[in-house]
């Protein structure tokens, strides 16, 4: 692996870093868009579903803080050498795989809520013919928790592996 790889492979880390932090702020919005929709459709139980939904606003974006801070968006610097630049994507590589267990707590648990909230709504108000009707989506959600664990354990795995073969590589090059 040569110096240029390392630094390509930074470049990729920073986007990937840029776009979790998108990521992480998305959440916040998809819980007012849930929380907009039942208290048009659902203004008799604007007082829980306010509550509710303002509790998982409050959460989501508590997360979107925790997630990113003291995390400066940092590129890997251009004068930086082939050990530095290994230890910069091995250490990306490292806080990204840690961070999975804060990203289910701060950002797929208020949405869980959110989403828990909007079904409760709809098997509560709607009722029974309505509830059927809405059965596709609510199996949609159920696909989409479980795919969205399903990937992120998949990612977990290849952030490993590429641990793995940073710290090969500086073995190799006797950097480690």
């Amino acid at each position: 692996m040569s110096l240029v790889l390392i630094r390509q492979k930074a470049r990729q880390l920073h986007a990937r870093r840029l776009r979790q932090i998108v990521d992480s702020a998305t959440v916040p919005l998809v819980i007012v868009l849930f929380d907009v929709f039942c208290i048009r459709d659902f203004a008799q139980l604007r007082q829980p579903l306010n509550a509710l939904f303002g509790f998982a606003l409050a959460w989501s974006l508590a997360g979107v803080y925790v997630l990113n801070r003291g995390r400066r968006l940092r590129a890997m610097p251009e004068d930086a050498g082939f050990r530095t630049g290994l230890q910069f994507c091995r250490n990306e590589l490292e806080r990204q795989r840690d961070d999975f267990r804060r990203v289910l707590l701060w950002s797929f648990g208020p949405m869980v809520l959110a989403l828990g909230t909007l079904i409760l709504t709809f098997a509560v108000i709607a009722g029974k013919e309505f509830f059927a009707r809405a059965l596709p989506l609510l199996l949609l959600a159920l696909v989409w928790i479980v795919a969205y664990l399903l990937i992120r354990v998949r990612h977990q795995h290849k952030l490993q592996r590429e641990i793995d073969e940073l710290n090969e590589v500086a073995r190799e090059n006797g950097s480690l």
